[in-house]
């Protein structure tokens, strides 16, 4: 009885502690992408400068990585040669650059609400990447539900009551460049045997991504904050958003290291849908029924596509342990084999 209590008593904590891991990356997740709404926005904070905040944030992150690796050594850091950082972590820098400036500049022209329905397309944009790249391979039904993906996004974005045909490009870009990088750690690192958990990957990209994006940002928004004589930096806004966006990578390793990348996914759904309602209710976004139709279309095609990977991977884990178990099985057999040839040597000696 005893026995049996501790160990129902060790699942719950297991459960609690998951709970409690996916609720502090819902809260982090939903907190940055609310606070820099607050600062881009122009009705709100009114800074509307996402490469200087892009760049506060990569240099804030690179210095506290730095400090958790080198100084407090908390993590390991990976054995990386010259050659590998340049062929390999230079491109993936460039790519995620790209991919934080543009996502943060559509919080200057688009809501929280239609943004997040949106990024209903990352799936889509990562199999299509995958595939032209051969890391996935073609099947109609997959490439069916990235259609049905697609159009269920497209009719939230037909809903958009302040629809802005620049915000939606620069945020499709954002898609396209964060899937391109998505696939190409997996084509880069992955295969090479490199992992990189969020801390290591902020100490290794983010002093790329700022050297990246100090080129743009010398050219386009350096110039208009030289003239902005009335701006003085605020210390407390930047230092907590920057924080915010630190704290929300370790919440990243919390639950992807402690529970699965499936769960991840879960959790931002559900991240997702109280982002919307946040949006339509506190910062008064209009939400329109078609809005919603179309990104719960958009949000069945996504669940589904969640599944189907589950599935897969179950099957390959399963395909993997018969494998395992079918090679000891042989194992064994040698063995025995081999002790009864020894026995029947022994009893003709």
């Amino acid at each position: 009885m005893g026995k049996g209590g501790s160990l129902s008593d060790g699942v719950i904590k297991k459960i609690l502690l998951s709970y409690t891991y996916v609720a502090i990356w819902i809260f982090l997740s939903f907190t940055v992408i609310v606070y820099n709404k607050y600062i881009l926005d122009k009705k709100m904070y009114n800074w509307p400068f996402p490469i200087s905040l892009t760049m506060i944030h990569m240099s804030f992150c690179a210095s506290l990585a730095f400090l958790l690796i080198k100084v407090f050594k908390v993590v390991e850091p990976v054995s990386m040669s010259r050659d590998l950082y340049l062929s390999s972590v230079v491109p993936i820098g460039a790519l995620y650059s790209l991919s934080l400036w543009l996502s943060n500049s559509a919080y200057i022209y688009l809501s929280v609400s239609f943004i997040q329905m949106l990024k209903a397309l990352m799936p889509v944009a990562v199999y299509s990447i995958g595939v032209l790249f051969k890391k996935e391979g073609y099947k109609n039904d997959t490439m069916v539900n990235m259609l049905s993906i697609s159009f269920g996004v497209a009719i939230a974005a037909y809903g958009e009551a302040k629809f802005d045909t620049w915000g939606v490009t620069l945020q499709l870009g954002a898609v396209a460049f964060e899937a391109t990088r998505l696939v190409m750690i997996q084509i880069l690192l992955t295969s090479k045997g490199i992992t990189l958990n969020p801390i290591t990957s902020l100490y290794y990209v983010a002093p790329c991504c700022f050297v990246f994006l100090l080129v743009p940002w010398v050219f386009v928004e350096y110039p208009v904050l030289k003239e902005t004589s009335s701006f003085h930096f605020d210390f407390v806004v930047f230092g907590t958003n920057s924080i915010c966006a630190f704290a929300l990578n370790l919440a990243v390793f919390l639950l992807v290291g402690k529970t699965s990348a499936l769960t991840m996914n879960v959790a931002g759904v559900v991240k997702d849908w109280l982002l919307i309602a946040f949006s339509w209710s506190v910062i008064k976004d209009t939400v329109t029924p078609i809005n919603l139709f179309g990104y719960g279309l958009a949000f069945l095609g996504v669940a589904y596509y969640n599944h189907s990977k589950l599935q897969a991977l179950k099957a390959k884990e399963a395909q993997k342990k018969t494998a395992q178990a079918d090679e000891e099985g042989g194992r064994l057999l040698e063995e025995r084999e081999g002790e009864g040839s020894g026995k029947s040597s022994e009893s003709q000696d």
